[in-house]
């Protein structure tokens, strides 16, 4: 990630600096549907869903016409609002890497100019902020924390991302952790010694190895950039046993807890999808690089729908 340069586009090649398309230039529909891109609606899932288990693990979401759209208020602020938040931030400060790994997007092919992601970022944050107090201190606290952590992330002088034990861990809190917790305070007090918080930490755990699944496409930049992924510092074979044991041990010590609490069919129900998981942890590991396409679409969708089972296992002993 890198700085941003007042008053001409990021990173704008030179075949393309004779006339740039910016959001300022750009008719209102282009401009909404660059931003949104911007934004990167495919990554707005997993804080939202993130937040819906932590709601449900509360015990107290009632599926009434208030309870509903308080949750779809939580919805929205983790997803599209916090999320596109960190989005722009990250790709703003990331356009450097981007120009070698992927030149084709908005800010390093220079389609979006300093100003614009201005008004983008002032936009997200302010609606962000509002929502988090609408929805109570505990959730403008956590939201706070994971601004904190997308700063830390991203902007020099301590740019996590530098490295891929801190930056990830960054990540998978704020994905899974602070925003699995937001929904459960929504919806009731937040004891740090409930079972959802042990839940919340736990997956985690485990998405930091999710995490280090999207470190494989951008090896050769982050090298040539200096940032320390999992990938560029163990190799793509150790990097991968690394995810596969992360994601596994997560899941293992939720069955683990499941059962000590007596949830023992969410307990046999995630044991299940942990174990159909061993097919893509094995194909991923042979060969990280051309099978992350696949291990996303089976072994961390098995993971997200065990964090459903897992929040529903807890929800009755709230």
């Amino acid at each position: 990630m890198q700085n941003m340069h007042n008053g001409s586009p990021v990173g704008q090649p030179a075949s393309s600096q004779a006339a740039p398309t910016t959001l300022s230039s750009a008719g209102g529909w282009l401009r909404l549907r660059r931003a949104i891109t911007l934004m990167k609606p495919i990554t707005w899932f997993a804080p939202a869903w993130a937040l819906l288990c932590g709601a449900i693990a509360s015990g107290a979401l009632a599926w009434s016409l208030p309870a509903l759209w308080l949750l779809l208020l939580g919805i929205l602020m983790a997803g599209p609002v916090l999320c596109g938040l960190s989005q722009v931030i990250n790709d703003f400060c990331d356009s450097e890497v981007d120009a070698i790994n992927e030149p084709d997007r908005l800010i390093p092919s220079g389609q979006i100019s300093m100003q614009d992601i201005q008004l983008i970022v002032l936009a997200l944050l302010l609606l962000g902020s509002l929502l988090a107090l609408a929805l109570g201190r505990t959730v403008a606290l956590l939201v706070g924390v994971g601004l904190l952590f997308a700063i830390l992330y991203s902007m020099k002088p301590i740019r996590a991302k530098r490295n891929g034990w801190f930056g990830n861990t960054l990540v998978a809190f704020s994905y899974e952790g602070l925003a699995w917790l937001a929904g459960h305070a929504i919806f009731a007090p937040l004891a740090w010694t409930s079972p959802s918080v042990a839940l919340a930490v736990l997956y985690s755990f485990g998405a930091h190895g999710i995490m280090t699944v999207n470190d494989f496409k951008s090896i050769a930049g982050d090298q040539q950039m200096g940032i320390r992924s999992i990938p560029v510092m163990y190799g793509k074979q150790r990097a991968a046993w690394m995810v596969v044991f992360t994601m596994a041990a997560a899941q293992l010590g939720v069955i683990a807890l499941l059962v000590w609490w007596g949830s023992l069919i969410a307990a046999a129900l995630i044991g299940v999808l942990l174990l159909i998981q061993l097919i893509p942890f094995v194909r991923f590991v042979r060969d990280p690089e051309h099978n992350a396409v696949f291990f996303n679409a089976t072994a961390i969708m098995l993971y997200v729908w065990g964090m459903l089972v897992a929040a529903i296992g807890v929800a009755g002993l709230a």
